[in-house]
């Protein structure tokens, strides 16, 4: 089990808060990742056409960003949760909010009059294709939202509530214009901010991604969610 300190960013360990200069930085990193990531949602997505490798060159940026300043921040990985360790209390934090999250799901989806169809997420994958893939891609997700957008929010406004707002809002914000998956992201990246800042295991919340895309794709409506779509792609 981690204490308080170790949750931290590393310039934020101690008691004081961070000096204006850095806190700026830190704002500044979090809207440069943001605005990597639209330009490849919105733009490039919409003009490449079949070309889609173009849609790596703003990726790939925001990914060097991201990997930089791990570096000049000094940050191990085991700071930035890629660890064993606390396993245990981020799935104990994990568990409630994720199985109020799935009977809402349910619940919401019979309203609508949709039976939960576990299949429904690429029939066409196997089961265990399609979770290795949703873990996969939830990891990735969550290093950048956690590992990178948390912990300079945490730079910015400190460990607490502000923090885990900016970084679900940034998470929300990313699946714009979506409306239904914005507010669906939004929640999910309250809970997801929130346990890292106790509890920072990304693979723990790789897991918890996985399975709550599996149980939202599963249980509402995809016509409400418009087939997960972002970007100019929501409007096709």
């Amino acid at each position: 089990m981690t204490t308080e300190s170790q949750a931290q960013p590393a310039r934020s360990t101690n008691s004081e808060p961070s000096v204006p200069s850095d806190r700026a930085l830190a704002g500044w990193e979090i809207v440069s990742l943001g605005s990597s990531a639209l330009i490849a949602e919105w733009i490039l997505s919409a003009a490449a056409g079949r070309t889609r490798l173009i849609v790596a060159i703003p990726l790939a940026f925001a990914f060097v960003l991201v990997i930089t300043s791990h570096v000049l921040r000094k940050e191990s990985l085991r700071d930035l949760g890629f660890r064993f360790d606390n396993s245990l209390r981020a799935a104990k934090l994990l568990m409630l909010p994720m199985i109020v999250i799935a009977v809402l799901c349910i619940g919401l989806g019979l309203i609508f009059g949709t039976r939960p169809d576990l299949l429904r997420w690429h029939p066409e994958r196997p089961i265990a294709g399609q979770l290795a893939l949703g873990f996969a891609w939830g990891f990735v997700q969550q290093y950048v939202l956690q590992s990178f957008v948390n912990r300079r929010a945490q730079i910015v406004w400190q460990k607490g509530v502000r923090s885990v707002v900016l970084t679900a809002f940034v998470f929300s914000f990313l699946h714009f214009p979506n409306p239904w998956l914005m507010l669906v992201t939004f929640i999910g990246g309250l809970v997801w901010a929130f346990v890292y800042q106790r509890a920072p295991n990304l693979f723990a919340l790789a897991i918890s991604h996985s399975l709550m895309t599996w149980v939202i794709v599963s249980t509402l409506p995809m016509s409400a969610l418009n087939h997960l779509r972002i970007g100019f792609k929501y409007f096709a």
